[in-house]
């Protein structure tokens, strides 16, 4: 349950971004007012990419004998599945995978799918003494004098009652939809076994990866460790509204910003892209795909009106990292010199899709003007890569992924989306000149 804050920390070490330096446009004459422009990475991140609540929705909430719910989730490769619902009569045990969760992919990235049962466990919540599991348990039970650690129940507890293996109670199977979605069936298969029993409402959860690291690789529990964030509602009283309370304020948009693409021109219309066009092939699909933007720059510098170009890294990386486990998020600047009737553009790359970048509306801004002009930024779909749950797709180039073509005109991204509801662009990208 504690964030892994070393993850949050390497991702500086990320390495699928284009490294890149400053550069300018040394033909261009350097004239005129002395401007700084900086870039922010603002965004107050999150460490879970998708998190929900699950309950049978038939009469009754709980899962009975014989009876399955299912939900569905996007992933990338590397990240896992994390679920819990109660042994429900018991006094405090309940069912989760063992962290970081269900494996979903092989090492290879096909997708698994199947009967996955065998990786899911039983586990003692540690807040109440055990009982003879069955019917006429009494719950809530007798409280623990001192409440142990999450431990798991490998066929007996502490009190010396049995129980079958969690695979011969619980039927857990993956199945692939395609482009990163999988459902996941939980069937009880308690009925006819020395342990039949009902499961509760329930919770999952799955981390950001990044540089090969989960962000949070215990999400709801941790074996060896104190219960906490709602857990033991669900492990005592079936009751998944707390817990589930807790994943959804961990769960929402996490994501870097790759080396930033400046460029200053004069008498001519934004010359990076322009909506409802397709891409023109010049390195903006570099740019929006993985991050790189020399391809475009060195186009760029050869455009008549075109004053300036610089690709701006961070300062200790080649990426613009969010706020996360305390840290501030990651900032660049470059002195520019601006003469009136200037405008200024930029370009930078969602790291975390498969062809999002953020861009300067329109024809960019006026370059002479000082302050805030984050407003001029918004988020477009370069429409040369088919898209998937930002953060949680098998294709995306920054999660090892490579890319499915498509072919469709440049558009603004759409809030809330297919996928997901982002903050305001202005909470996630600042941009400042001076």
């Amino acid at each position: 349950m504690n964030r892994n804050k070393s993850a949050w920390l390497s991702l500086a070490a990320l390495p699928l971004f284009i490294a890149a330096c400053s550069k300018d446009n040394d033909d261009a004459p350097q004239t005129g007012t002395p401007a700084t422009i900086t870039v922010e990475n603002v965004l107050e991140s999150k460490p879970l990419v998708e998190s929900g609540t699950f309950k049978n929705e038939g009469a009754a909430p709980v899962i009975m004998p014989g009876e399955s719910i299912s939900f569905r989730f996007s992933a990338a490769k590397g990240q896992a599945l994390s679920f819990a619902t109660m042994y429900g009569w018991s006094n405090d045990l309940f069912f989760a995978p063992a962290n970081p969760g269900i494996k979903l992919y092989e090492d290879s990235g096909t997708p698994i799918e199947g009967d996955v049962s065998a990786q899911v466990r039983l586990w003692d919540n540690g807040t109440r003494i055990n009982q003879v599991p069955g019917a006429a348990v009494a719950h809530p039970g007798a409280a623990e004098t001192a409440p142990k650690n999450v431990t798991e129940v490998a066929g007996m507890d502490a009190q010396g009652n049995s129980y079958a293996a969690a695979s011969a109670l619980m039927k857990t199977t993956l199945h692939y939809e395609g482009n990163s979605t999988f459902t996941l069936t939980i069937k009880n298969t308690s009925g006819g076994t020395s342990n039949p029993t009902p499961f509760s409402p329930g919770v999952w959860a799955i981390s950001y990866i990044a540089g090969g690291t989960l962000l949070d690789p215990n999400p709801l529990y941790e074996a060896g460790k104190p219960t906490a964030n709602g857990l033991t509602n669900i492990a005592e009283m079936g009751d998944n509204s707390i817990l589930g309370e807790y994943i959804k304020g961990q769960t929402g948009i996490f994501t870097p910003l790759s080396p930033v693409l400046v460029v200053v021109y004069n008498g001519i219309d934004n010359p990076i892209y322009k909506t409802g066009e397709n891409d023109r092939g010049k390195g903006l699909k570099e740019l929006a795909q993985k991050g790189d933007a020399s391809g475009l720059a060195a186009y760029l510098k050869t455009v008549s009106g075109v004053k300036e170009v610089y690709i701006l890294p961070a300062a200790n990386s080649t990426v613009l990292l969010p706020k996360a486990g305390g840290q501030a998020g990651s900032s660049v600047s470059q002195q520019l010199k601006v003469a009136k009737g200037d405008r200024i553009a930029i370009a930078t790359m969602y790291g975390f899709s498969n062809d999002w970048f953020f861009a300067s509306k329109d024809n960019g801004a006026d370059a002479t003007q000082k302050g805030d002009i984050s407003s001029s930024v918004a988020l477009y779909d370069d429409g040369t890569a088919v898209n998937q749950f930002p953060g949680a797709g098998i294709t995306q180039f920054n999660l090892a992924g490579t890319p499915l073509d498509e072919s469709k005109v440049i558009e603004e991204v759409p809030n809330p989306n297919a996928f997901t509801t982002l903050p305001a662009i202005t909470g996630i990208i600042k941009v400042t000149l001076q």
